[in-house]
């Protein structure tokens, strides 16, 4: 399984928003400028982002994006699952998968095991954990 690009600049998006004050507007291409994204895919992103109410956009000339909640309430895993979808590291895990091999299957316990704690390592990032971290880190050095 790897992460895509998409993903990847759904996340550098999010963070980027996450540094601004909650509520503040930022235009993607002062996103797009920032976070070396090009502006008609980071635009892409920014719809899926928006289907999934992570983030709110507005139109016209004072424009942009911003977080639809705070960063401490988005995690990375609704971060993958908006562009992603729902997480099957295998697709014998993905839901509704007729798997014949179901019944007497030793290896999807254990796949099982592996996307439930990937999940759950996932589910307990926040953007603000990252933004902390991130500071943290710049500080020591």
């Amino acid at each position: 399984m790897q992460i895509t690009r998409q993903t990847e600049y759904a996340i550098r998006t999010l963070l980027e928003l996450a540094k601004m004050p909650f509520g503040q507007l930022l235009s993607a291409r002062t996103i797009s400028e920032k976070q070396d994204i090009p502006e008609v895919f980071l635009k892409k992103t920014i719809q899926i982002l928006a289907r999934a109410n992570l983030v709110f956009t507005q139109r016209g000339t004072q424009g942009g994006v911003r977080l639809a909640k705070p960063a401490d309430q988005i995690t990375l895993m609704e971060v993958l699952t908006a562009v992603e979808g729902p997480l099957a590291i295998n697709v014998c895990l993905a839901s509704g998968y007729p798997c014949p091999n179901k019944p007497h299957c030793g290896v999807r316990r254990i796949l099982e095991r592996a996307q439930a704690a990937l999940a759950a390592e996932l589910g307990k990032e926040t953007l603000a954990d990252i933004l902390a971290e991130a500071n943290s880190s710049s500080i020591k050095k």
